[in-house]
């Protein structure tokens, strides 16, 4: 996906979402967009085409990793004292 967006313009929520119900297995695998929408995550299904066609392994990996990558960049707030 070189030049692409990736899956910067679906929310954290979402994709929290999409790995909840990974983990339910509230839905059949690979993954495709009419799946994404039926489940109301609009965003991934129109910016998330990285998660399309993926299979259990590889939709947790993508999942886990963005999100590990949106915590480490969020900001933080100072240590209190």
């Amino acid at each position: 996906m070189i030049g692409g967006t990736g899956l910067t313009r679906v929310s954290t929520e979402e994709l929290e979402a999409l790995l909840r119900a990974l983990h339910r297995k509230r839905f059949e695998l690979p993954l495709n967009k009419q799946t994404l929408m039926l489940m109301g995550l609009h965003a991934a299904a129109d910016h998330g085409g990285v998660l399309v066609g993926l299979d259990a392994k590889g939709l947790h990996a993508v999942l886990v990793a963005v999100l590990a990558e949106r915590r480490r960049m969020a900001p933080r707030p100072p240590p209190s004292e």
